[in-house]
């Protein structure tokens, strides 16, 4: 198919919506057995424009032994060759987090919150073993300088919780990995919002205290020692539950993709919603690298509705 002037024009303008930023570590604190908050900073998020909610972008951490992210190119047209390209030593990790928070001080100092899952023992993210984004959040510090593609406007596609104004309750699911997700937008619902949410962490103190004017019944589901397969104790605590009756619900999924996906028929066929009105988000998979996944989006294959980098 050829493509035509609006056609360019509107990739064009959808590509002006994300663009490269370079972030510098503020801070980190703890949160709990399996998080991290990093807290960056940087003269170039006075252009980031977070559009909340689940607002996603993707971070380029340095490869073993480099302090700073260094990329051949950060133009949007030749970036992704360029870092495809890079010796597997030098190139930089790419992964996708959520935005917690994005908030400028009152010294004016514009900051930006992202909160990592640290993965198996509390000593494994400043250990060999760890995957590479909890390794690097185990040991920054600051002063260290990564790079960023990021939202430059608010109304972007990677702000995935879009309820219609019709909805007359939302539910949710999410792991550890998608719970900075969810809490962001649960500081962003309107008083009163019914809310019904189940959130699986690994242990009993990543139950994070959640801020909230919602409605809001929350269900922590704990793996610590259960032993069991993930996705039957997810559906067997969504079965039990006793869901107050709503007319049209919106539902927002985001976790492992099986457990995901496993969870989005439940709420289609056991519980009879309109899959129109199921938003699913797959931000890994039991088993495969995110370079895995990365490649299958690419390939057409995604793991998925969308792509996980927009630019």
């Amino acid at each position: 198919m050829t493509a035509t002037a609006s056609d360019t024009s509107d990739a064009a303008a959808e590509t002006a919506h994300f663009r490269f930023f370079e972030l510098e570590v503020l801070r980190t604190r703890r949160l709990g057995h399996s998080f991290l908050r990093v807290t960056f900073g940087g003269e170039s998020l006075a252009d980031f424009r977070s559009g909340g909610f689940d607002q996603s972008l993707s971070l380029f951490l340095p490869p073993e032994g480099r302090e700073h992210t260094v990329l051949p190119s950060t133009d949007e047209d030749t970036w992704f060759g360029a870092w495809r390209g890079m010796p597997d030593e030098d190139r930089p990790v790419m992964r996708s987090y959520t935005v917690r928070e994005q908030r400028r001080t009152p010294e004016g100092v514009d900051e930006v919150d992202i909160d990592f899952v640290l993965h198996g023992d509390p000593a494994a993210a400043a250990a060999d073993v760890a995957a590479p984004a909890s390794r690097w959040a185990g040991r920054a510090v600051t002063g260290r300088r990564i790079l960023a593609i990021g939202p430059a406007v608010a109304e972007n596609k990677s702000v995935r919780f879009r309820p219609p104004a019709t909805a007359d309750a939302i539910w949710m699911y999410a792991d550890e990995t998608a719970l900075p997700a969810a809490a962001a937008i649960l500081e962003r619902l309107a008083a009163g919002t019914a809310v019904r949410a189940w959130f699986e962490v690994p242990h009993e103190d990543d139950r994070l205290p959640l801020s909230t004017a919602a409605k809001a019944d929350i269900t922590w589901i704990v793996r610590e020692d259960s032993g069991r397969e993930r996705t039957d104790r997810v559906l067997e605590q969504l079965r039990s539950a006793d869901v107050p009756t709503a007319e049209a619900p919106y539902v927002w999924l985001a976790g492992e993709a099986g457990t995901v996906r496993a969870t989005r028929r439940h709420f289609v066929q056991e519980r009879s919603v309109d899959r129109r009105s199921v938003r699913f988000t797959g931000y890994w998979r039991l088993g495969a690298s995110e370079e895995e996944l990365l490649a299958e989006a690419y390939a057409g294959q995604a793991l998925s509705e969308e792509p996980t980098s927009e630019l």
